[in-house]
């Protein structure tokens, strides 16, 4: 134990967290036809190298269809493997817990990146659109095709295609597992009477409609090690009034348990084109109390996600039990070194082990010749 509850290990099964800091999964929208290009093994280098306790690689999709964008990962073929591994092997060289999130993006697939403007793609577009699908014929929102209903054969498919997905990430080597259940994509759409109006064993009721997410983890179950993390991403609130209730989110979460899930990633919103978010105003910490209540009502590991950018926050965060994990984002993406300078901030001794060997050494080298205490701020 440090002292410092963000600094304090953690362990989730066989895996031991030296730290609380998780990097969350960040869609890069740079893949080719699914495969991982230079920029991935240049990106995740970064943040291998940032002393994280853990990190996700970003959203990837379990069969073609199930991409958000043309540029999104792929895990749907034998062949993405070997590229995979090589994402694994660079956060294993400096001891980085490392896990993909697997997921399908539903009525949100075929979609301009969103640095082109997210919009979806047309037959005018210079990448071609493809079919959609979604438990009813929907659409996201006023400017977005209607999905088709998916079939009982195309939800046959999916459960598939996400158990070959898990069988394929262990194989490449991952350590732990998300499943995205989350803004607004296939699973999170299933889960919403929003999004869900069938009338077969997959619609209606609350049984009916987590009965997919129930199935695709059973399914997982068979292929995925037991000794391995398991987490699961869902949306706290639909923010849209008539959405899922939040006895019906602690009711998933205790199924989600009862199926051996490990830790629930606690996120919120993206249902619908009015609400990419959540009715929450996007504040430090805004989904924090959803983890918090979370992790009391239902007595599992929480980790909590949504514009953790300080360092006393995200120790509080620990402290208070308001969640297990603290999942970081796009302040990774401003302070590759946040982690580091964390730990400088709590005045911990070991603080340079948490950056790579060889900066260590020169920052030390430069501490002890300085006067730091003098020098100008």
């Amino acid at each position: 134990m440090s002292g410092v509850p963000l600094f304090n290990s953690i362990d989730i099964k066989s895996i031991s967290f030296k730290n609380r800091v998780i990097m969350s999964p960040m869609c890069q929208y740079s893949a080719e036809n699914g495969h991982l290009t230079n920029w991935h093994k240049q990106h995740y280098s970064r943040f291998a190298q940032s002393g994280l306790g853990g990190a996700f690689m970003e959203a990837t999709a379990v069969s073609p269809e199930g991409r958000i964008t043309h540029g999104c990962t792929g895990i749907w073929d034998d062949k993405f493997i070997p590229d995979l591994s090589e994402i694994v092997k660079i956060f294993k060289k400096y001891n980085v817990n490392i896990g993909i999130q697997i997921g399908h993006a539903g009525r949100k697939a075929s979609c301009d990146r969103p640095i082109d403007g997210a919009k979806p793609l047309t037959s005018q577009s210079i990448e071609k659109p493809w079919e959609i699908i979604a438990p009813s014929s929907i659409p996201m929102s006023l400017d977005s095709p209607e999905p088709r209903e998916a079939t009982q054969d195309d939800i046959h498919k999916i459960i598939n295609d996400f158990t070959l997905a898990a069988e394929r990430a262990n194989k490449a080597g991952f350590d732990m597992i998300e499943i995205h259940g989350a803004h607004g994509y296939l699973l999170h759409t299933f889960l919403s009477p929003i999004s869900n109006k069938r009338t077969d064993n997959y619609g209606g009721n609350f049984e009916n409609r987590v009965r997919i997410i129930k199935e695709v983890i059973n399914s997982i179950n068979q292929v995925w090690p037991k000794n391995k993390p398991f987490f699961y991403r869902i949306s706290s609130i639909d923010g849209l009034d008539a959405g899922t209730t939040w006895n019906e989110i602690l009711e998933l979460v205790n199924i989600l348990k009862s199926l051996g899930v490990d830790v629930i990633d606690c996120s919120s919103g993206g249902l619908s084109g009015t609400s990419a978010i959540s009715k929450a105003k996007i504040t430090p910490g805004f989904q924090v109390n959803y983890a918090k209540n979370i992790r009391e009502h239902c007595n599992i590991s929480t980790m909590a996600v949504g514009a953790i950018i300080g360092y006393e926050q995200a120790n509080n965060i620990i402290g208070h039990n308001c969640a297990d994990f603290v999942a970081l984002g796009r302040e990774l993406m401003s302070n590759t070194q946040w982690v580091y300078h964390a730990a400088k901030h709590f005045k911990l001794n070991n603080s340079k082990d948490f950056i790579d060997p060889k900066y260590a050494f020169y920052l030390r080298r430069r501490d002890e010749q300085l006067d730091l205490e003098h020098m100008p701020k």
